[in-house]
C-alpha cells in the first residue's frame, strides 16, 4: 500500500471515529463526492465500527486522567499531519478488533450440501441435508414432505455400510432441524435414512417404525 493510500485509510477510519474536524473534515467531505473508492474505504470502517453504537456507554474520564495523558504526550511543534491520521487509523484498528474478533469466534459453520433424501412414496417431497465440513454438523431442511400425525415423530438414522442404524435425532417436519453428530462417522457409502416412529422417537433404540426418506452418501 502507498502512502497516498495509507493516508486516505487513516483519514477514513477518523472519519468513521468522528475524529477528523474542522477544515480537514470539511475537505474530506468534498472527496467522498467524487472519489467512490474513499467512500467504499469509509463505509468498511462504519460497518466495522457500527455495532459499538449499541453497546458503548459514554462516559467521561476524570480531569486527571487527561492531564496524565497530555503530559505523556511528545512535543507537537513538528507533529505531522500523516501522523495524526496514522494514529486515528490504529485507534479505529483497535477498536475494530474490539468488535470484530468476537463475531469472528462465535459465526457459525458454513454449510454445504451433502446428500438428498427422496420419500419412499412417489410424490412425497425431499429432505435436503448440509454438513459442515467435518461432517459433525447436520441440517436437515424439508421440501413438500408429507406431514406427521401428532402421535408420530421423524427420526433421523446413519446406517454405515454392513451397521446397525445409529439415531441421529429427531426432525420438526416443518421447518430445518439443526442436528449434531457425535457417535458415528458419516463417511462415503452410509446410508441417511428418516423413519415414521411414535411421538418421542424409537423405544428401542433402532428403527421400529416405516423408512419414509433415505439417501446414500
Amino acid at each position: 500500500m502507498n502512502s497516498k493510500q495509507e493516508n486516505d485509510s487513516a483519514l477514513a477510519a477518523e472519519y468513521a471515529l468522528g475524529t477528523l474536524r474542522g477544515g480537514a473534515r470539511l475537505h474530506f467531505e468534498r472527496r467522498l463526492v467524487s472519489d467512490p473508492t474513499l467512500a467504499e474505504q469509509v463505509g468498511r470502517w462504519q460497518t466495522m465500527l457500527s455495532r459499538l453504537d449499541a453497546t458503548v456507554v459514554p462516559l467521561r474520564p476524570p480531569e486527571r486522567v487527561w492531564k496524565k495523558i497530555q503530559l505523556s504526550l511528545p512535543p507537537q511543534r513538528n507533529a505531522s499531519r500523516w501522523n495524526w491520521s496514522y494514529l486515528g487509523w490504529a485507534l479505529a484498528a483497535g477498536l475494530a478488533a474490539v468488535v470484530l474478533i468476537p463475531y469472528i469466534t462465535s459465526k457459525p459453520q458454513v454449510l454445504s450440501p451433502l446428500v438428498v433424501l427422496n420419500s419412499s412414496d412417489a410424490g412425497k417431497g425431499q429432505w435436503i441435508v448440509n454438513a459442515d465440513r467435518e461432517r459433525s454438523q447436520l441440517s436437515l431442511t424439508p421440501v413438500q414432505s408429507q406431514s406427521v400425525a401428532a402421535t408420530n415423530s421423524l427420526q433421523l438414522w446413519a446406517i454405515p455400510a454392513g451397521e446397525k442404524p445409529v439415531s441421529l435425532g429427531l426432525l420438526d417436519s416443518g421447518k430445518p432441524t439443526l442436528l449434531k453428530v457425535a457417535n458415528v462417522t458419516l463417511s462415503p457409502g452410509t446410508t441417511i435414512a428418516i423413519s415414521l416412529e411414535p411421538k418421542g422417537g424409537s423405544p428401542t433404540g433402532q428403527p421400529t417404525g416405516p423408512v419414509v426418506y433415505s439417501g446414500a452418501l
